[in-house]
C-alpha cells in the first residue's frame, strides 16, 4: 500500500520508525535538520568528526535484560555487543583538600553492554536498510499545517503534503522550532516545554591513551567526584582496544560557556591525573561535546539539569491532530523515557498506531519482530 508519511528527526527513533514503515511496505520521507543522522547518538574519531568504531560522545550503553526491545532490535540488525569494563576498584574524590580514595567496586546487578563499533553502529545498520532517496539531511522542518485530511509540511522553502507526520524529536525542541496550524493548546504547548530533553543539559569528555594503564593498578577506570569538573568517570576503551576514559562534566551549562572549552579540558585532564596517576594527565587527545550548546538538541530551557524522566500519562497531541500527528521521541516512551530503549519503544509503538490509522483492510503485515510483544 502506498502512503505519504513524513518522519521529522533522523535520530534513533526516527530511523526505527522509517525502518518499520519500510518493512511494512509504507512509503515515507524522513527530514533531518543536521548534516548527519543519529541525533544525540554521536561516535567520533580523534578529530572529533563522526566515525564508525569511534568514541561515544552521546549514549554509550544499555541493559539488555531490562531493555529487551533494544536488545531485540540490535540482534535483528546484526549489531554485535560487548560488556562495559567494570573489573577493578573505583576512585572517589570527596574534596579538593583530600587525596582521592580507592574503594572496591560495587557489585552490579545488571552489567552495562556497549555496541561494537560505537553506538553509531545501530544508526549505520538502520541506514543500510532504508532507501537513500527518502532520507533528507540539512532539512529542518519549520511548520505543519492541517489541511482537511492532509498535512502540509514546510522544510526550507518547500511545502510538501503528507497523510501522517511522525515527530521523532524531543517535545521541548518541537515546541521551540515548529509552528502548527491549528496551534496546539496552551496546556499542551506547556507540557511540551516542561518535558526535559535527555542529554540536553550535559557535556561529555573523552580522554584517549595509548593503553589502559589503569588496569595495571587494578582500577576499573570508574570514579565519582564531588570536586569536578568531571563528576562521573568510566572506562571508554573501544571494542577494538583503543584506550580511553570518559566523564560527565558537572559544571552547569552557563558556567561551562563562561569558562570556555579550553579551561574545562585543562581542569578535567588535571583531575584525571589526580584520580588515576600521572599517565592520565598525559592523554593522546581529548574529545568534548557540550550538548547544551547544540541548537539542534537544546533550547534555553535546557541550561539546568533535571532528574531523569519517568513515564507520564496523558495526551501528547491535541484533538484536532489526533490520527494525523504522532510523537515518537524517546521522551514520550511509556517504558524507558530518555533512554536509547525509550526511542526504540516509542518509535515502534507509534508505527503500530500509524498503521492502524491507515486502511486496515489492506495493511495486515505485522511489523514487530517475531516473538516480540508490545510492552
Amino acid at each position: 500500500m502506498s502512503a505519504r508519511i513524513a518522519i521529522v528527526g533522523g535520530g534513533l527513533s526516527g530511523l526505527v520508525a522509517a525502518y518499520r514503515l519500510h518493512q511494512a511496505g509504507i512509503g515515507f520521507s524522513l527530514f533531518e535538520a543536521r548534516s548527519r543522522f543519529g541525533g544525540r547518538i554521536l561516535s567520533v574519531g580523534e578529530d572529533e568528526q563522526p566515525a564508525m568504531a569511534g568514541f561515544d560522545l552521546g549514549p554509550s550503553w544499555f541493559w539488555p535484560d531490562m531493555q529487551p526491545e533494544l536488545a531485540a532490535l540490535a540482534a535483528e540488525l546484526g549489531v554485535r555487543t560487548f560488556a562495559q569494563a567494570t573489573e577493578g576498584d573505583m576512585m572517589f574524590e570527596r574534596s579538593a583538600r583530600e587525596t582521592p580514595q580507592r574503594y572496591p567496586a560495587m557489585p552490579q546487578g545488571q552489567r552495562s553492554i556497549r555496541f561494537v563499533g560505537g553506538t553509531i553502529a545501530l544508526i549505520a545498520k538502520l541506514l543500510d536498510q532504508l532507501p537513500a532517496e527518502h532520507l533528507h539531511l540539512k532539512a529542518p522542518v519549520s511548520s505543519l499545517v492541517l489541511e482537511g485530511r492532509s498535512i502540509s509540511l514546510r522544510s526550507g522553502n518547500t511545502d510538501r503534503v503528507f497523510d501522517r507526520v511522525i515527530m521523532a524529536m524531543p517535545p521541548r525542541l518541537i515546541e521551540h522550532t515548529v509552528t502548527f496550524s491549528p496551534a496546539m493548546s496552551d496546556k499542551l504547548a506547556r507540557r511540551w516545554r516542561e518535558t526535559a530533553t535527555w542529554m540536553a543539559p550535559h557535556a561529555k569528555l573523552v580522554a584517549t591513551y595509548d593503553r589502559p594503564f589503569w588496569l595495571d593498578r587494578g582500577l576499573s577506570g570508574s570514579a565519582q567526584s564531588l570536586v569536578g569538573p568531571l563528576v562521573e568517570i568510566h572506562d571508554a576503551t573501544t571494542s577494538s582496544g583503543r584506550a580511553a576514559l570518559f566523564g560527565f562534566v558537572g559544571v552547569p551549562a552557563q558556567h561551562r560557556t563562561a569558562a570556555g572549552r579550553d579551561a574545562i579540558l585543562e581542569a578535567a585532564v588535571a583531575q584525571l591525573g589526580r584520580l588515576f596517576g600521572p599517565d592520565a594527565a598525559r592523554p593522546l587527545g581529548t574529545l568534548y561535546k557540550d550538548w547544551a550548546a547544540d541548537a539542534q538538541t537544546a533550547t534555553a530551557a535546557d541550561g539546568t539539569g533535571s532528574a531523569h524522566l519517568t513515564p507520564v500519562a496523558g495526551d501528547w497531541i491535541d484533538q484536532d491532530w489526533l490520527g494525523r500527528l504522532f510523537l515518537a521521541g524517546s521522551e514520550v516512551s511509556t517504558t524507558e523515557p530518555g533512554y536509547l530503549a525509550g526511542a526504540v519503544q516509542a518509535a515502534q509503538s507509534v508505527v503500530k498506531q500509524v498503521l492502524a490509522s491507515l486502511d486496515t483492510n489492506t495493511l495486515k503485515k505485522q511489523i514487530a519482530p517475531a516473538g516480540q510483544e508490545e510492552k
